[in-house]
């Protein structure tokens, strides 16, 4: 069975300053991080989106770049896992965990996950009106797995954008199964990130 794979490499990069997929981590752009982890992992067939070497063109939001990624996939693929280029440090076993989880089957969509090790408030107007019983909250990453049909389904849905995927099939009564996340596999969203990543590699 084929596995096909989206990388989201088509971001402003507004917080961090310009284009993190062509951030250099270790003299690499942290996009070609994600493709060697996607095919390691068991992709066989990859759509890199963004302004990269054979790459197909994104859109303005998120879930415009997704919809160019699966436009780009054969009408006969059936499983599909969607990873962001600013995580770089996703590692080739969860690339595994995802996959597996998704071929049991009785899912729609997998979803990496990390505990919440923070105490959560909800503030207003810059006053805390409520801690968050974090018990059962969990911080959700990529790579996310799904059946085609009923990504594209979520997709064709309604216009609002979105964090991730997973929350479109959600939108759409889908089932949304997680497997064990990494710590590691943080995500490039402001500059300083980038050390971060470095002292994991370290």
């Amino acid at each position: 069975m084929t596995i096909h794979g989206i990388l989201v490499a088509a971001g402003r990069g507004e917080r961090f300053g310009g284009p993190k997929h062509a951030a250099l981590l270790r003299g690499r752009p942290l996009w070609e991080w994600g493709r060697e982890a996607l095919r390691r992992g068991g992709v066989d067939e990859l759509v890199v989106v963004g302004d990269v070497p054979g790459g197909v063109p994104g859109g303005a939001r998120r879930r415009d770049s997704v919809w160019a990624g699966l436009a780009a996939l054969p009408a006969s693929a059936c499983h599909v896992l969607i990873h962001d280029a600013a995580r770089p440090l996703a590692s080739a076993d969860l690339v595994r965990r995802v996959i597996d989880r998704l071929l049991v089957g009785g899912v729609d969509a997998v979803v990496p996950v990390v505990p919440v090790r923070d105490t959560l408030k909800r503030v207003e107007d810059g006053w805390v009106v409520r801690t968050v019983d974090r018990r059962d909250l969990v911080a959700a990453q990529t790579p996310q797995g799904f059946k085609v049909e009923v990504l594209r389904a979520a997709h064709r849905t309604g216009d609002d954008d979105a964090g991730d995927d997973a929350v479109m099939v959600e939108w759409i009564g889908g089932s949304v199964a997680c497997v064990e996340g990494e710590v590691a596999n943080l995500k490039v969203t402001y500059p300083g990130d980038l050390a971060l990543a470095e002292a994991w590699l370290s």
